[in-house]
């Protein structure tokens, strides 16, 4: 939910050209010696991107003006397009515990255990108005965790060349407007909770709102005490797909129905999936967390253990996936396809990182995962009406 990539930029600074000059007159001053050094990093942030070169010389940054202004501006650093990681999953899991189980009991009241189309009451119209407010309060409930991240580690990314330019570490939006902006993320995703009740007659949204909100923000200060800090992130998304379940049918999460193995197998996915390539691309950062005695697997246990115990969460990942593909079904073939793709892909994804190391991260890390997530969204779904 918390990795987004940074701008990069290797530009080294020219060298200090050698003047000659006469033995009467002194030396002309190198360029930029009157200018403080940069400051050391001091850590990483909770969204590790690829390193950036700070400019000494560059302006200070132009705050905006306007509320509009300030709105566009976090939204450009928190980037809203990267819930592609967690979002495929809340909306497969309402799949699940709306069409899907509707099939279930339709089958078993018609004595077809084949799996024949949602029984005649279920409301399409419903469920897609639970749908659009899924998707809403994934987008409200990740602005908020991205923001409190931004907020809470403005020092850290200021003192890191690599973040210096977010938004509240360079100065382009104040404490007090990311409070602001804080208390209207929360504010709108708890109001778009409520509304399940108001709908549908669903009061357990709005009952786990106030807990989720609080859950999803406590990742971004794990780091400080706890290298466990990448399950914690793990757990955050891993919330998506059975808050999702919740808010279509509650019911649907209940171990001995059709529904809820494979939405529980789901979110086991979820989170050793996001903790494995959290893993991952916490080892650029973890010389700066050993500086700054802030907490990663990588910066404790070192990187070759940290690869080693990221490929074992991977694999937990996929055999949750397998248990998530045989408890359902509704889950078939067409699933089976996604399934065998994400294999393929982890392996892609650590060979990758064996191969060109660092310089792999970016395509490890965000373009092959994003994939995943996709995939088994899209096949899961497609399984349901094939």
């Amino acid at each position: 939910m918390n990795r987004d990539p940074e701008p990069h930029e290797d530009a080294q600074p020219d060298p200090v050209p050698q003047v000659d000059t006469p033995p009467d007159e002194p030396a002309p001053p190198a360029p930029g010696s009157g200018d403080p050094p940069s400051p050391a990093p001091s850590g990483p942030d909770t969204d590790r991107g690829p390193r950036e070169k700070s400019d000494p010389t560059t302006p200070a940054p132009k705050k905006g003006s306007s509320p509009g202004e300030k709105l566009a501006i976090a939204f450009a650093d928190i980037k809203i397009a990267h819930s592609v990681f967690a979002l495929p999953f809340a909306v497969l899991a309402a799949f699940l515990a709306g069409p899907g189980r509707a099939m279930t009991i339709a089958s078993a009241a018609s004595g077809d255990d084949s799996g024949a189309a949602p029984e005649s009451d279920f409301s399409w119209w419903r469920f897609a108005l639970k749908l659009g407010l899924i998707v809403l309060c994934m987008v409200f409930a990740r602005t908020w965790a991205m923001l409190v991240n931004r907020v809470a580690d403005r020092k850290l990314d200021a003192a890191n060349p690599r973040t210096a330019k977010r938004a509240f570490a360079a100065g382009k939006l104040s404490p007090g407007d990311g409070l602001l902006m804080l208390a209207g993320a929360a504010g709108l995703f708890i109001g778009a909770c409520a509304l399940f009740e108001v709908f549908f007659g669903n009061l357990w949204p709005l009952y786990g709102s106030v807990p989720v909100l609080l859950w999803i923000a406590f990742y971004s200060f794990t780091k400080r005490f706890t290298l466990l800090c990448h399950f914690f992130l793990g757990s955050a998304l891993a919330i998506s797909p059975i808050a999702a379940a919740v808010a279509v049918d509650p019911g649907a999460l209940r171990l001995f129905t059709s529904t809820g193995p494979s939405i529980w197998l789901l979110a086991a996915m979820v989170l050793c999936w996001v903790a494995g390539f959290d893993v991952i691309y916490a080892l650029q950062d973890h010389e700066h967390d050993s500086e700054a005695g802030l907490h990663s697997i990588p910066a404790k246990l070192g990187p070759k253990r940290a690869i080693n115990l990221s490929r074992v969460l991977h694999l937990a990942c996929f055999a949750a996936l397998l248990g998530a593909w045989a408890f359902n079904p509704h889950l078939a073939s067409v699933f089976g396809v996604g399934v065998g793709a994400t294999g393929a892909l982890l392996v892609a994804e650590h060979l990758v990182l064996a191969k060109r190391g660092e310089a792999g991260l970016n395509m490890a890390f965000f373009t092959l995962n994003g994939v995943i997530s996709l995939v088994l969204g899209a096949t899961g779904i497609a399984d349901l009406f094939v």
